[in-house]
């Protein structure tokens, strides 16, 4: 009965959030520079053909001499019935469009995430229990530099090394496996020194709990209270900045998809702000919203699988 109630109450908190960035985003679409109505003539038409007569056809086709507010609710009435619109430039609906991309927003996320992981959790455990050591500040810096080197500038060092040197990788595209590795190297490197420093920190802060020297007293061997005590203690504040940094991924990595021609939900975002495509870049925020609810409502039912100590009434 408690998860139920923890639940109803968290999706209700995350439909207040959702809406709330719609209407934020929403609005925020028609105090920009210039006129609406005249940049989606513009191109939709192009230049040449977007006339006083095509931007007055296109304001009462859309609605857009209407009040704000009747505009929005509208459109919040097409999306609770399952219509996010249509694509002012493509003239495809909006969700299609998504869809589109969003397996290889998927695809890119997912592989970043495992390349962080796998070297972020070693690095910082390394590091925690050779604390003050060679290998600590081997792991330490090598964590730093993954966090300082900027994913744009760390990518165009793989395509230069990897892509046209080598010549073992393609630099640009989508659909093969060889075309993964280096976007999801450049954001899963950069993401791993987070990782790494965060495990660090949380592996040390165990290590140093009474309940920790009590199982060395009593000889319990050190795999066993790295694997049974240590690491599983110190996963909660590493879930949260995982679970942060999906939620980045799910949204699209902008910089490494227009660096690599990766056709994701970042690039298309961008490319709707660009066309100014209302109607996209109000389904693309909405999706990122509800990614972001989700993320958050995910790990935080997570931490009451973790530690018993967490209680759902706490988590409110």
């Amino acid at each position: 009965m408690l998860m139920d109630e923890y639940l109803l109450k968290r999706m209700v908190s995350s439909v207040i959030a959702i809406t709330g960035v719609s209407l934020l985003t929403f609005l925020l679409l028609f105090v920009l520079p210039g006129d609406p109505a005249e940049m989606l003539a513009i191109a939709k038409y192009g230049p040449r053909d977007a006339t006083q007569a095509a931007i007055d056809h296109l304001i009462r086709q859309e609605g857009l001499d209407q009040p704000v507010v009747l505009q929005y609710a509208r459109w919040l009435k097409g999306v609770l019935g399952g219509d996010m619109g249509i694509s002012r430039i493509s003239g495809k609906p909006v969700w299609q469009e998504i869809n589109v991309r969003l397996p290889a927003t998927l695809y890119l996320a997912g592989t970043s995430l495992v390349i962080s992981l796998c070297v972020g959790l070693p690095l910082g455990i390394v590091a925690a229990l050779q604390r003050g050591t060679c290998w600590d500040h081997l792991a330490t810096g090598t964590s730093l530099i993954g966090v300082a080197i900027p994913n744009f500038w760390l990518g165009l060092i793989l395509i230069l090394v990897f892509g046209l040197y080598l010549g073992w990788l393609p630099t640009f595209g989508y659909g093969t496996l060889p075309h993964l590795v280096l976007p999801a190297a450049t954001v899963g490197i950069s993401m791993a020194g987070i990782t790494a420093r965060l495990t660090r920190s949380a592996v040390i802060d165990v290590l140093g709990q009474a309940y920790i020297k009590t199982a060395r007293a009593k000889g319990l061997p050190g795999h066993v209270i790295l694997g049974r005590h240590v690491i599983k203690n110190a996963l909660i504040p590493i879930i949260t900045i995982a679970g942060i940094q999906l939620g980045h991924l799910l949204e699209g990595t902008v910089i490494i998809e227009m660096v690599f021609a990766w056709p994701g939900i970042g690039r298309l975002l961008i490319e709707a702000v660009h066309n100014r495509d209302v109607s996209q870049i109000q389904g693309c925020v909405l999706y990122i919203a509800i990614v972001f609810c989700l993320v958050n409502v995910f790990i935080d039912l997570l931490y009451t699988r973790l530690d018993p100590r967490v209680r759902l009434n706490d988590r409110d």
